[in-house]
């Protein structure tokens, strides 16, 4: 029997995603996230530094000291919580909000959060992350599987690509 994606609280189907690749221009970073039992593909665009951070962790490079995101995991697991999961929940004036959801025996907790910092804090945890079905309705996603050509193309693409061209018109809903 498939599993079920769990219903967001803000309406709409959760889609588990996971890490498809990580992009750098000259001036900022574009992960791209991909449907796990799907064929889309979600490009966010990221500060260059979160984007360090994310590839960092899967480099496989220790630092002799933590990084932010392993400071605030380290508190969150001091103070007796542990994450959950991570859910980009939407897109609003070509920004996307995030939030982290918080657990601990008897309690629960969301925590607002950029999808940087918040995909960034979920790879330190090992845990799940979810795109709300909406999300995907109001960018413009890409099919899997793509092409070697498709990929060369996109790549050349996003030398002059702006994170405003890749945006379709909000959806009000």
């Amino acid at each position: 029997m498939a599993k079920q994606e769990p219903e967001n609280k803000g309406g709409g189907v959760e889609h588990e995603v996971r890490i498809y690749s990580l992009a750098t221009t000259q001036n900022e970073c574009i992960i791209f996230l991909e449907e796990v039992r799907g064929n889309r593909l979600l490009p966010i665009w990221i500060g260059f530094s979160e984007g360090q951070a994310i590839a960092i962790r899967f480099s496989g490079i220790v630092l002799p000291r933590p990084l932010t995101h392993d400071l605030f995991l380290s508190t969150l697991k001091a103070l007796g919580w542990s994450v959950e999961k991570v859910v980009v929940h939407d897109l609003r004036d070509n920004t996307f909000y995030d939030n982290i959801h918080l657990k601990k025996p008897g309690q629960s907790t969301v925590v607002d959060s950029r999808p940087s910092d918040a995909i960034a804090v979920a790879v330190r945890a090992g845990c799940s992350i979810y795109v709300v079905e909406r999300v995907f309705e109001r960018c413009q996603v890409l099919n899997k599987p793509i092409s070697e050509t498709e990929v060369s193309k996109f790549k050349e693409d996003l030398k002059n690509l702006r994170p405003e061209d890749i945006f379709k018109e909000l959806k009000e809903k």
